[in-house]
């Protein structure tokens, strides 16, 4: 198992540069007062696939071989990943199959179709997605850029916390979504070596709990098929994500399904911008738990905004 370095970082950095944007960082004096810390939430959901995991997919890409690259990429991925690795093969002009779950939101569908994505479907489980995505990389040949448990994939979602640090001039707590890991990770490689002071929290529904308890215990638990509304935190760790969530990460927080469709409605009304309930995890987790973040500047990486405007949580 090779384990990214701070350097592979920086050369990821170096290398999706002209393929991602420099997100805007957001504060709110009301999610401040109501929170007591001071909040900086940088805006992932502004990527033009509308999420962080364009970084790493452009990291991937852009770092294969002609050879490889020609035979294209694949994945398997709830939604944004998919988007993000379409988007990132279309700039480079190469092929991407994606296995998606059939239940996935249609705004995310539409997405990787909008980039060129070829969609093959799967049943809502890890294991379907597993076998399905065999079949499909066996026939395809190409390169398997898994969703987070990738060197280049952690090294390029790395470079938002790098960002977003400068953006700040340093903070006391970065907190992201957990689900399979990847920008926690990413997170935990870039501050462990740039910032070392600064905590590491991650944040994670009730009903999809599985990192929560892979820490607690100590190894991995993972569940086959979790349901939340927090769709994009539906996978669980591995043992790369482990590695870093087990050695750099503070804590894991959770939140009720109610307690994310709340702190979704504060942000959107507060911050203005649209965000997806995976997002909204780790604001929900600070309200739950108010006193362990007062008087702290704490950044919150908003780590997509592609939503589907028809089935909105509160809307059910």
């Amino acid at each position: 198992m090779y384990i990214p370095t701070y350097q592979d970082m920086l050369d990821a950095h170096t290398r999706i540069e002209p393929y991602i944007q420099r997100t805007p960082v957001r504060t709110s004096d009301y999610l401040n007062e109501l929170t007591g810390a001071q909040l900086f939430f940088k805006c992932e959901n502004f990527q033009t696939p509308g999420a962080f995991k364009v970084r790493g997919a452009s990291n991937a890409v852009f770092g294969l071989d002609e050879s490889q690259a020609k035979l294209g990429v694949a994945t398997h991925s709830s939604g944004n990943h998919a988007s993000c690795l379409s988007y990132a093969a279309s700039r480079r002009g190469i092929p991407c199959n994606v296995v998606m779950p059939r239940t996935a939101p249609q705004a995310k569908k539409d997405t990787v179709r909008r980039y060129g994505g070829v969609i093959t479907e799967c049943e809502p489980s890890t294991s379907s997605r597993e076998e399905t995505f065999a079949k499909v990389q066996a026939e395809t040949g190409g390169d398997f850029v898994h969703p987070y448990n990738d060197p280049r994939v952690i090294a390029g979602q790395g470079t938002c916390a790098r960002e977003f640090m400068e953006q700040t001039d340093g903070l006391d707590i970065v907190m992201a979504p957990i689900g399979g890991g990847g920008m926690i990770s990413g997170t935990c490689l870039t501050l462990s070596n740039q910032a070392p002071e600064t905590q590491i929290i991650a944040a994670e529904p009730e009903q999809a709990d599985d990192a929560y308890r892979s820490f607690k215990a100590g190894h991995i638990i993972a569940d086959d098929a979790p349901k939340t509304i927090a769709d994009g935190l539906l996978v669980p760790l591995k043992d790369l994500t482990w590695h870093f969530v087990s050695n750099h990460v503070t804590d894991i927080l959770t939140a009720s399904e109610e307690e994310i469709i709340d702190a979704m409605k504060l942000t959107w009304k507060h911050l203005r911008v649209v965000m997806e309930a995976s997002s909204s995890v780790p604001l929900a987790t600070i309200l739950k738990n108010k006193e362990r973040f007062a008087g702290k500047r704490v950044g919150i990486i908003i780590t997509g905004g592609n939503v589907d405007l028809d089935i909105l949580p509160w809307l059910k």
